[in-house]
């Protein structure tokens, strides 16, 4: 097998070590998914935290922390933060962030077009 360094070039998803799969792990969640079309929509604008809490119905404070960190640390998604009492934290898509929502569009479009067919096929594998 030949090795890149890291950053070289495409990835190999099926590649053990490929980054890759951890990439693919972070953009394939829910949450990913509909804080990204939050912070979609509002774009250029940028989104305070509460908000995004108040826009995705079920998120845990802690759930929605640790992905907006995560999208952060991986350049999706930049933070500010107000020096006040308590502090004031806004959120906003990077270009790359921007450039991540028209896949994530697709794939919930997909996914809601689709949702009686697979919910279809779970009762039928449960009767089976």
């Amino acid at each position: 097998m030949t090795t890149r360094p890291k950053g070289a070039g495409r990835g190999d998803l099926f590649d053990p070590e490929c980054p890759t799969r951890r990439l693919l792990d972070r953009v394939g969640t829910k949450w990913t998914s509909m804080v990204v079309k939050v912070l979609a929509e509002a774009a250029p604008d940028e989104v305070r935290f509460a908000e995004l809490k108040r826009r995705i119905p079920g998120v845990s404070q802690k759930m929605l922390s640790t992905t907006l960190h995560s999208l952060v640390r991986d350049g999706l998604v930049a933070r500010r933060v107000e020096p006040v009492v308590p502090p004031r934290v806004h959120y906003r898509l990077t270009e790359l962030g921007l450039s991540l929502e028209t896949p994530l569009a697709e794939l919930r479009t997909w996914a809601e077009r689709h949702m009686a067919e697979i919910d279809r096929a779970n009762a039928a594998a449960d009767d089976a």
